[in-house]
């Protein structure tokens, strides 16, 4: 079971949990006032610090092409996670964005986030699968921008549909913690789980900072399960 975490905001802490097992780091550049984001330059400072630790994530909520391939370019992570709307970057979208970037940065993978939103979810991953190399099933919240970071729970039948039907590897997301995991896992059986809310540590002017021991054990909950 690989495990991915969300969302970096200093080396120190993403080498902590590189240490503490995590395979995928994710990384959140951008000036949208997303949870957790970081600038270019910080993304591409600790993306270099993981080289060869763990597999370096960059999410984009972006709708315009041009602006997620500068993000690409400024902090050259291993998998692009695109987690806009996706009524605005479409299937074709995400076909341009391969034809565009693979040839500048052999090896990029692309992270299409599902939005779990109801049965049509299993529509729209059906529509993307000829174009991404992995899938996140991801919860919506509507206060925050594209999909992810919403804290909660969704329907994982549905989850578990998807990976029934889906070619791609399919990573679990939303609401999953060291207490929910085993859970989550036994019931979708995803080929890897993500953790964003429930692994961080609040800070109290706001904000926060990932809890390296929540981390730990949600990587112990996931492997053992």
């Amino acid at each position: 079971m690989k495990v991915q975490i969300y969302t970096m905001q200093t080396v120190s802490e993403a080498l902590a949990a590189a240490e503490a097992g995590v395979d995928y780091l994710g990384l959140t550049p951008s000036n949208r006032g997303l949870p957790g984001e970081i600038s270019f330059a910080t993304a591409r400072e600790i993306a270099d610090a993981l080289k060869g630790k763990a597999e370096r994530v960059a999410l984009s909520v972006e709708s315009d092409l041009g602006a997620i391939a500068d993000m690409v370019a400024a902090v050259r992570p291993d998998v692009l996670h695109l987690c806009g709307n996706i009524k605005l970057v479409t299937p074709d979208h995400v076909r341009q964005l391969r034809e565009t970037l693979l040839p500048l940065y052999p090896g990029l993978a692309i992270l299409q986030a599902i939005p779990m939103t109801g049965p049509e979810a299993l529509d729209h991953a059906a529509a993307f699968e000829p174009y991404a190399d992995s899938f996140i099933l991801d919860s919506v919240a509507a206060h925050i921008d594209g999909i992810g970071a919403a804290g909660v729970t969704h329907d994982w039948s549905l989850s578990r549909a998807i990976v029934e039907r889906s070619k791609l590897p399919v990573i679990l997301a939303g609401g999953l913690g060291p207490d929910n995991v085993a859970a989550a896992i036994a019931a979708v059986k995803p080929w890897a789980v993500d953790s964003l809310t429930h692994t961080n540590k609040p800070l109290p002017e706001g904000g926060f900072r990932k809890d390296i021991d929540k981390i730990a054990a949600f990587v112990k909950a996931a492997r053992a399960a």
